[in-house]
C-alpha cells in the first residue's frame, strides 16, 4: 500500500513520517536548512505478517511538499497512491494548503484515508475539539468526508501507535492489486545516478509487473532500457508489481535522457497523445465556470503541462461549460505530448498554478480532432466509460460503422494484446474481424451487414455507368464504396464477399457474377488469331479495323469479341477501338510507376512521352486511360499514383 501525506506547510507532515517510520525524508541540504520539505521524500514501515503466515509487506510513504508553490510537486506524489494523509495542526486548523491538497485528493478520487490532528501537546482539549469540529465541516462532500479523525503528538508520540494501528489494519485489508493482462507502467518522479549502478529512476507502479531483464520504453518518447537490477518498497527484489514504489536501475540510457513525467512502459503500451478526452468534474469550492478555451495546467502522473480545455457535453447548464460541482465531457488539447491511458485521473489548475480547479478519468487518449462534438462521437464516449476493456470493446462495435481498432483499444487501456485476444472477445455471429501482424480491427455484425451490402450496390451502379468495362480493382472499389473502412477490414470484408461467390475477380478487376462474360467458341477462335496481333502492336496498341483486315475478319465482330475481351480484364480499350495486350499495358503502368517515384511524385504527359516513345496525343490517351481505371488520379495538368492501387503489380489481388 502506498501512502500519500497532505496538508498546508508546516503542520508536520515530515515529523509524522519520521514517527510512523524512523526515517527523514527530507534529504536535500535545503530542506534541512530550511526545515520545508521541497522535494518528495519516501520512507517504508513493516507490515508484520498475521499469525496465519504470509509474506512479509510493507507500507510505502510519499511525503509531499505543503508550500503553496509547491502544489505541482505535490500533485507529482498524489497521483498513484492508495491512501491519503490528511494533516491539520492543531494550532493552526485548517488552512489554505489544507483545502487545496483536500480538493486535489478528491478530485483524484482517493476515498481512502484518514485526516491526522498533529501537535496536539501545544493547544488544551477545547482547541483540539474545535479544530475536529472545524475540520469534519470542511470535508463534507469531498471524498474523505467519511474518513477517520485521528489525533496525535509527534513530539510526545501520543496517538502515533494508534495511527499506526491504522495504516496496519487498512494495509492488511486492503484486496491485492491484479497485474491481469495490464502493461507495466511506471510513472517517473525522479532519476538520478549510483555508482556502480548507473541510472535509476523511481516511481510509483500504476499498473502491471516487471522483472530484472525485461525491456521497458520511456514515454513520451522513443527510448528504450533494460531493467538491470529492482527495489520495490526499498528492498531488492527480483520483480515489482503495481501499488508498488519502485526503483530501477536502467541499462543503455544516460539520466539526462530521463525527467519527471515521463512514463517507463512494456513496449506493448506505449503511446504518447497531445489531445485527450476525459470525463471531468469542476471542484465545488470554484467560483467560476469551466468554460471552452481555458488554459490550464493539466497534472497527469507526475507530468504537468499547459493544455486548452474544449468543454464537449455538460451533464447540465451550457454547452460549452462546467458550473462549479458539474461533471461534463470534455477535450484537452495538450501544448506538449504526454502519455496517458485510460482511467488514468487528471488534475487541472489554472494558468498561473494558483489554484485547482477540477479533476477527472481519461477515456480516450486518442481523442480525434474533428467531429468531436457530434452525437456518434459522445455515443463513442459513453460507451468508452465501461469499466471493463471488453466491454467498452462490445459496445463500440455496436454503433461504429467504421469498426473498432482493437489493437489500439488494448494499447489505451494499458493492457496488452491477449486482453482482446478472440479468446477473450468472442464476438457476435456476422461480426467481422481482421488481425494480422500489427494490427486488429473487428466490425460489429450490423455494420458488417450494411458495409457488405454497400460494396455489391456500388458494384452494380459501375456496372450500369460502364457495361464495357471489366470492373474496377479492389482499391478502387473501396474508394466508390467504403472510401473509410480501414484497409484490414476492408480486406476481410472482401475475402468473405469473393469466398461467398457474391463478387468475381478478373484478374485484377472485380464484378458481379451476372457481369461475368463467357466467349462463344467463334470468340475464343477469334480471340486466339488476334491475340499475337494485338502483342506486336507494342506500345502503339491496335485498332479494330487493322486486326480485321490483317486477320480477314468481319469488322464488327472483331468489335464485337474485343469489347468482350476488356469486360473479361484480357484486354484494355484504351480509346473507342484502339486495344491493348494486358501485357502490355502493364509494361506501360510500370513505367508510370517509375516516373511517378520521382522526387515531386508527378506523371507528366512529357515525360510518359519520352519514356515510351509514343507520340505526345498516344502518351495522354494511356494516361488517362489509367486515370479511369485508378491506378492515376488527375491533379491539374499532372497526373499521380495512387498509393493504394495494386493494378498490374505481381501482388495485384492485395
Amino acid at each position: 500500500m502506498i501512502v500519500g501525506t497532505a496538508g498546508h506547510i508546516d503542520h508536520g507532515k515530515t515529523t509524522l513520517v519520521r514517527a510512523l517510520t524512523g526515517v527523514d525524508t527530507d534529504r536535500l541540504p535545503e530542506e534541512k536548512k530550511r526545515g520545508i520539505s521541497i522535494e518528495l521524500g519516501y520512507a517504508f514501515m513493516p507490515v508484520p505478517a498475521p499469525a496465519s503466515g504470509g509474506g512479509d509487506e510493507r507500507i510505502g510513504f510519499i511525503d509531499v511538499p505543503g508550500h503553496e508553490r509547491l502544489v505541482h510537486t505535490m500533485l507529482s506524489g498524489a497521483t498513484g497512491i492508495d491512501y491519503a494523509l490528511l494533516l491539520v495542526a492543531a494550532d493552526d486548523g485548517p488552512m489554505p494548503q489544507t483545502r487545496e491538497h483536500l480538493a486535489v485528493l478528491s478530485l483524484l478520487g482517493l476515498s481512502e484515508g484518514a485526516v491526522v490532528i498533529t501537535k496536539c501537546d501545544r493547544v488544551d482539549a477545547a482547541r483540539v475539539a474545535a479544530v475536529r469540529a472545524e475540520t469534519q465541516a470542511l470535508l463534507q462532500g469531498s471524498g474523505l468526508q467519511d474518513a477517520p479523525i485521528c489525533e496525535v503528538s509527534a513530539a510526545s508520540g501520543a496517538g502515533i501507535a494508534a495511527l499506526k494501528d491504522l495504516l496496519l489494519q487498512a494495509a492488511r485489508t486492503r484486496p491485492p492489486r491484479s497485474a491481469g493482462s495490464a502493461a507495466f507502467r511506471l510513472a517517473v518522479d525522479r532519476a538520478f545516478t549510483l555508482d556502480g549502478v548507473g541510472t535509476v529512476v523511481t516511481g510509483t507502479v500504476h499498473a502491471g509487473r516487471v522483472a530484472v531483464g525485461d525491456e521497458l520504453q520511456l514515454v513520451p518518447g522513443s527510448q528504450c532500457a533494460r531493467v538491470r537490477s529492482l527495489h520495490a518498497q526499498n528492498r531488492p527484489v527480483p520483480a515489482a508489481a503495481a501499488g508498488q514504489r519502485g526503483a530501477l536501475a536502467l541499462a543503455a540510457v544516460a539520466k539526462d535522457k530521463i525527467h519527471r513525467g515521463q512514463w517507463l512502459v512494456a513496449p506493448a503500451a506505449a503511446l504518447q497523445t497531445t489531445r485527450l478526452d476525459a470525463r471531468l468534474a469542476l471542484w465545488r469550492g470554484e467560483a467560476k465556470a469551466l468554460r471552452s478555451g481555458t488554459v490550464v495546467h493539466l497534472h497527469l502522473g507526475a507530468a504537468d503541462v499547459l493544455a486548452s480545455v474544449a468543454v464537449l457535453a455538460a451533464d447540465e447548464g451550457g454547452a460549452d461549460s462546467l458550473a462549479p460541482g458539474a461533471q461534463g465531457l470534455v477535450q484537452l488539447v495538450l501544448q506538449q505530448p504526454v502519455a496517458a491511458w485510460w482511467g488514468d485521473r487528471v488534475v487541472l489548475r489554472d494558468a498561473s498554478a494558483s489554484r485547482t480547479l477540477a479533476g477527472g478519468t481519461v477515456l480516450d487518449p486518442f481523442a480525434p480532432a474533428r467531429y468531436r462534438r457530434t452525437p456518434q462521437r459522445l455515443s463513442e464516449l459513453a460507451a468508452l466509460a465501461e469499466a471493463d476493456v471488453a466491454a467498452r470493446a462490445l459496445a463500440l462495435l455496436a454503433l461504429s460503422p467504421g469498426g473498432v481498432d482493437l489493437a489500439r483499444l488494448a494499447v489505451a487501456a494499458g493492457a496488452g494484446a491477449a486482453a482482446l485476444a478472440p479468446a477473450a472477445l468472442p464476438l457476435p455471429a456476422g461480426a467481422l474481424r481482421a488481425q494480422g501482424s500489427g494490427f486488429d480491427w473487428a466490425l460489429g455484425a450490423a455494420q458488417a451487414a450494411a458495409a457488405r451490402q454497400q460494396v455489391l450496390d456500388a458494384l452494380a451502379a459501375h456496372h450500369r455507368r460502364a457495361p464495357d468495362d471489366p470492373g474496377p480493382d479492389a482499391a478502387r472499389l473501396r474508394r466508390l464504396a467504403l472510401p473509410r473502412l480501414a484497409e484490414p477490414l476492408w480486406q476481410a470484408l472482401l475475402n468473405a464477399l469473393l469466398a461467398e461467390g457474391l463478387l468475381r475477380r478478373s484478374g485484377a478487376f472485380l464484378h458481379l457474377p451476372e457481369q461475368g462474360v463467357r466467349l462463344s467458341a467463334t470468340e475464343q477462335r477469334l480471340a486466339q488469331k488476334v491475340a499475337p496481333l494485338l502483342a506486336q502492336g507494342g506500345f502503339e496498341g491496335a485498332w479494330v479495323r487493322d486486326l480485321a483486315r490483317d486477320g480477314r475478319e468481319s469488322e464488327a465482330l472483331v468489335r464485337t469479341t474485343l469489347a468482350r475481351l476488356a469486360q473479361r480484364g484480357e484486354l484494355h480499350q484504351v480509346v473507342k477501338d484502339l486495344y491493348y495486350a494486358d501485357a502490355t499495358v502493364a509494361r506501360l503502368a510500370g513505367l508510370a510507376r517509375r516516373i511517378g517515384a520521382g522526387p515531386d511524385g508527378a506523371v507528366t504527359a512529357a515525360a510518359f512521352r519520352d519514356a515510351t516513345g509514343l507520340g505526345r496525343k498516344r502518351a495522354i490517351q494511356i494516361l488517362e486511360y489509367f486515370d479511369r481505371i485508378g491506378l492515376l488520379r488527375r491533379v491539374g495538368d499532372e497526373h499521380r499514383l495512387r498509393g493504394d492501387c495494386r493494378l498490374f503489380m505481381a501482388d495485384g489481388k492485395a
